[in-house]
């Protein structure tokens, strides 16, 4: 059985923000209430995902010696 292999044509950067954008736009426009919060939140967590790689991934951090 072989692996489904994707070539990503976009940074990981780029589709966490997009995917950010994306449900924000979603979420505004639903009326107030648990469900919107619950994709503000989802935004939220993407935009975190989004930084957290940019820190990861950064050139300051040094591996264990």
């Amino acid at each position: 059985m072989q692996r489904r292999r994707v070539k990503q044509t976009t940074s990981l950067d780029e589709r966490l923000a997009d995917q950010a954008r994306r449900i924000r736009t979603t979420a505004e426009a639903m009326p107030q209430g648990q469900e919107r919060d619950n994709m503000m939140r989802k935004a939220r967590q993407t935009d975190t995902a989004s930084h957290m790689n940019d820190w990861l991934s950064s050139p300051g951090l040094k591996p264990p010696n």
